[in-house]
């Protein structure tokens, strides 16, 4: 009658003394969910607790950062047919390519904060963002080298150094996770400014600058991933000397 939840009405002394009878809270009426009976130490969680649980874990999936995520990775194969339209050199369909990756672009931006922010975090995110966010960048650059626009060996730097840091990650996870950088950040912006410049079809002396800005890309993706590095194998190592500390100590 008070619209108190089941497990608050079993779980109280004072509840059960309130019936008058003994067993009341057995009664399949009494609760509201059949199954949900008192443990003799204390209440106990309903049957349908863990289901309840999977539920909302479940509906959790379609958060407002997740939606972002799966935006952006629908938005990789519109992106490819948009940039290899009419052979690839149609300035429209080019100019159509350049919003579908700028878009790709900021959803990376929100999703990842607003999952923070709002603490929307879940093991669907932590795979999908940073697929996604790869496999944007992945076709923008392996378009670019296909047309000719891009030489394939900056595509092969910034992709290797992409899926190097990401196996280095699982690799150290057992000691600590790498956090992400400033400079990480700047690199990911550099990248994405010089990757849309590329795409858009450019001439005179914006075409100059995005050499030079590519060039700054390419210099913080190598700067950066010896950087991860670094932090991989003092990580590693600290992990290391604790687990050894901690097992000479239990030797004691």
């Amino acid at each position: 009658m008070s619209g108190a939840p089941a497990s608050a009405a079993g779980g109280s002394p004072g509840a059960q003394g309130a019936t008058g009878a003994p067993g009341a809270s057995d009664a399949p009426g009494a609760s509201g969910a059949p199954g949900a009976t008192d443990a003799p130490g204390g209440p106990k969680t309903p049957r349908g607790g863990k289901l309840g649980a999977a539920a909302v874990n479940q509906a959790s999936l379609w958060n407002i950062a997740n939606i972002l995520t799966m935006i952006r990775l629908v938005l990789v194969p519109g992106f490819v047919a948009l940039m290899l339209a009419d052979g690839g050199y149609d300035p429209a369909m080019r100019a159509w390519a350049w919003a579908a990756f700028a878009v790709a672009m900021i959803t990376d931006i929100f999703d990842g904060h607003l999952a923070r922010t709002y603490n929307l975090v879940t093991d669907f995110g932590k795979i999908a963002d940073p697929i996604a966010d790869k496999a944007i960048m992945g076709a923008a650059l392996v378009c670019l080298s296909g047309l000719g626009d891009l030489p394939w060996w900056v595509t092969i730097v910034i992709l290797g150094r992409e899926l190097g840091v990401t196996l280095l990650r699982f690799v150290v996870i057992r000691y600590g996770v790498i956090p992400a950088s400033r400079g990480g950040k700047l690199k990911t912006l550099a990248q994405g400014t010089a990757v849309g410049m590329y795409i858009l079809p450019l001439t005179g002396a914006l075409a100059s600058l995005r050499f030079w800005v590519m060039g700054v890309a390419i210099v913080l993706t190598v700067v950066t991933g010896l950087d991860y590095v670094r932090q991989a194998i003092v990580l590693r190592r600290r992990g290391i000397a604790e687990r050894r500390a901690a097992a000479a100590e239990a030797e004691r």
